[in-house]
C-alpha cells in the first residue's frame, strides 16, 4: 500500500504546510512546473519523488524529469504528463498514449483547475490536483492525497491549503 501525495504548479513555491503532508506520504508525484531544481530537491531529502517537467520548466528541470511518465505503483499503471488539453478533448500525443499504454490513472497539471473524473472512453481515471503554487489565477492552493493498495484506487483526499495570495 503506498500513501501518494499529488502535486502541481508550484512555480518555485513550496508552502510549509505542503511540507506536512509530504512528510505524511510514502511518495510525492508532481504533475509539472516546477520552477526550480531546489524545489525538487528539498521533496527528495523527505520523500521519493516522481515528476514531469511543464511548460515552464528550464533546462535543467527538463534533464532532470521527462516530459511523459508511465510508471506502476503496486498494480496500478499510470502514466504523468504535464499538458493534456481538455479531458473531453486530450492532446494527440496523450491519447496515441493512453490507446497504447492502458493506464488505470492519467495524471496532468498545467490548468490550475483541481479535477478527478473518470474517462470513460479510454478507461481511466483522470486525476489534475490544480496548483499549489502562488503564481497563476487559481484562488484556492490545492493538491490531492489517495492510497493505491494492489490495484486499487482510494481514499481520495482534496486538500486546500488556502488562498494563493
Amino acid at each position: 500500500m503506498k500513501h501518494i501525495l499529488l502535486i502541481s504548479d508550484t512555480h518555485s513555491h513550496l508552502d510549509e504546510a505542503v511540507i506536512k503532508h509530504i512528510e505524511e506520504a510514502d511518495e510525492v508525484w508532481h504533475a509539472g512546473d516546477i520552477g526550480n531544481i531546489e524545489l525538487t530537491d528539498r521533496i527528495k531529502k523527505i520523500k521519493p519523488l516522481r515528476a514531469v517537467y511543464g511548460n515552464i520548466d528550464d533546462a535543467i528541470l527538463r534533464k532532470e524529469f521527462p516530459k511523459n511518465l508511465i510508471f506502476n505503483c503496486e498494480e496500478v499503471k499510470v502514466f504523468m504528463t504535464h499538458i493534456c488539453g481538455q479531458p473531453t478533448n486530450y492532446l494527440k500525443e496523450v491519447k496515441d498514449i493512453l490507446l497504447e499504454e492502458k493506464p488505470k490513472l492519467f495524471i496532468c497539471g498545467h490548468s490550475h483547475i483541481l479535477k478527478v473524473m473518470y474517462q470513460q472512453q479510454y478507461d481511466v481515471l483522470h486525476m489534475n490536483p490544480g496548483a499549489c503554487g502562488i503564481h497563476g489565477f487559481h484562488q484556492i492552493k490545492t493538491m490531492l492525497r489517495f492510497v493505491i493498495d494492489k490495484s486499487e484506487i482510494k481514499d481520495l483526499a482534496i486538500i486546500e491549503l488556502g488562498k494563493r495570495i
